[in-house]
């Protein structure tokens, strides 16, 4: 590539907001070793052995470290390394290692997911974060958890996908998740979602991005994020 061609790619937005996002994990770090050193490695290794031959895909979750790196690097993305103790609701929470870390650095955490995949459950005691289980299905209402949260996060959706036509959802179906999530928000709290591309590679359509848009979210790529809270 020639140098011209690398500076025009680096003046592009998108290039200059992941630059700069990875300019600040390397400033604001969470360091690794204290957070693997906080699991039980007796129990983490026995879970291991157990998935050691699975064929499962989600098999590869029992090999840890690389999903706290991910997930570490989502915490830094969302400043939560760098702010005061806030209230959590992860949808999706998978195995945990997001909301795990966010408890290691002081925060109330709450994990929602369906419970069929026994290594999820099993990572999740490991890790000592709570789960409510829990499908989301468009049109229906999140359960009462008791509280409201101050962020409400959902890293790889996968909620927005009907089974088996895997039609995702429209501007209908999230306009009911979002008015539906602004209940469970504390005043001031914050929406993220990190979105799975499309079968055509694009994580989105036109009007679902405008809709996104005028609901007061900021749009990068995959990356859906209300940081002033919902305008519905």
């Amino acid at each position: 590539m020639k140098l011209s061609h690398k500076l025009l790619k680096f003046t592009e937005p998108l290039t200059y907001q992941r630059g700069w996002r990875r300019a600040q994990r390397s400033i604001f770090r969470v360091p690794l070793r204290p957070l693997l050193a906080s699991i039980d490695q007796e129990r983490l290794r026995e879970i291991q052995q157990r998935y050691a031959n699975s064929q499962a895909g989600y098999a590869k979750y029992a090999n840890v470290e690389p999903w706290l790196r991910l997930n570490r690097e989502r915490v830094q993305d969302l400043k939560l390394h760098r702010s005061m103790p806030k209230r959590v609701l992860d949808l999706g929470c998978g195995g945990g290692f997001f909301l795990f870390i966010l408890k290691k650095l002081g925060h109330s955490v709450l994990g929602l997911d369906v419970g069929h995949i026994a290594l999820f459950t099993e990572l999740l005691a490991l890790f000592g974060v709570p789960r409510v289980l829990w499908k989301i299905s468009a049109f229906e209402p999140l359960p009462d958890f008791g509280h409201e949260f101050d962020w409400i996060t959902a890293f790889s959706v996968n909620f927005n996908l009907y089974h088996p036509s895997k039609r995702r959802w429209g501007s209908a179906e999230w306009d009911f998740f979002l008015r539906d999530l602004q209940r469970h928000l504390a005043p001031g709290g914050k929406v993220f979602f990190g979105l799975n591309p499309l079968f055509d590679g694009d994580y989105y359509t036109p009007e679902l991005r405008d809709f996104f848009l005028s609901r007061g979210a900021t749009v990068e790529r995959e990356r859906i994020s209300f940081k002033n809270g919902l305008r519905l």
